[in-house]
């Protein structure tokens, strides 16, 4: 293991069990690295990375503190990450992650979702019906996904797809102007997905979702 990586993992143990808690200011450079063993060039390069990820904040003139570690704060530098590698490949990839999640997403939305959620998604069908073009469709079907994560009643679910689906939107819509039929079978799934989460049907909502999702990933695997 690289130095600098053994460092990154001895500070991470330290917040992983609660030794250091979210705003925490880490001890001195010099103190932090003599208790964990380490050289002060390989603990600054660890915090250095760490703080890339926000998972430390480095306040100049202040000192270094640990994140609020929440959901939002971390999963933005997942949010840079992906927005660097957007070839059709890396892109299939993340499908197949949403394949994986989106289902699930949907089925734990199947259990809780309320009258007024349904209401919402019926009404970004119908709005996706009419749409002018298809950059709205898209808009309309990433409003639709969404509403399903937020459903979903665990943000942080939410917040992740939320992130993986800033990668796909490009795709989605060549899907739309190249692939006959694809903003009617949309549609056509949008309600089947609406009409299961109604019922409070999980296993049919995660099988809607299942192949919603796996449509526009089949259609970019026989691109390649």
């Amino acid at each position: 293991m690289a130095v600098t990586d053994d460092a990154i993992l001895r500070v991470k143990e330290m917040i992983v069990s609660g030794e250091l808690k979210p705003g925490d200011r880490l001890p001195r450079e010099a103190d932090l690295a003599e208790r964990l063993g380490l050289s002060r060039n390989s603990l600054r390069e660890a915090v250095k990375a760490l703080s890339l990820v926000r998972v430390l904040d480095v306040r100049q003139g202040d000192g270094t503190y640990v994140s609020s570690l929440r959901a939002d704060d971390l999963l933005g530098a997942l949010s840079f990450v992906l927005e660097l590698h957007r070839g059709d490949e890396s892109v299939l990839e993340v499908l197949q992650v949403r394949r994986i999640l989106e289902p699930a997403a949907a089925a734990m939305a199947a259990q809780r979702i309320q009258p007024e959620e349904i209401d919402a998604l019926l009404a970004l069908c119908q709005s996706a019906e009419s749409a002018g073009s298809v950059e709205e469709l898209v808009e309309h079907d990433l409003e639709f996904h969404r509403g399903i994560a937020h459903a979903s009643g665990n943000s942080y679910l939410a917040r992740l797809l939320d992130t993986l689906a800033g990668p796909t939107v490009r795709v989605r819509i060549w899907r739309g102007i190249t692939q006959a039929s694809a903003v009617e079978r949309t549609v056509a799934e949008h309600r089947a997905i609406v009409s299961a989460l109604a019922a409070h049907q999980p296993e049919l909502a995660r099988s809607w979702s299942t192949v919603h999702v796996a449509g526009v990933e089949q259609w970019l695997s026989d691109l390649a």
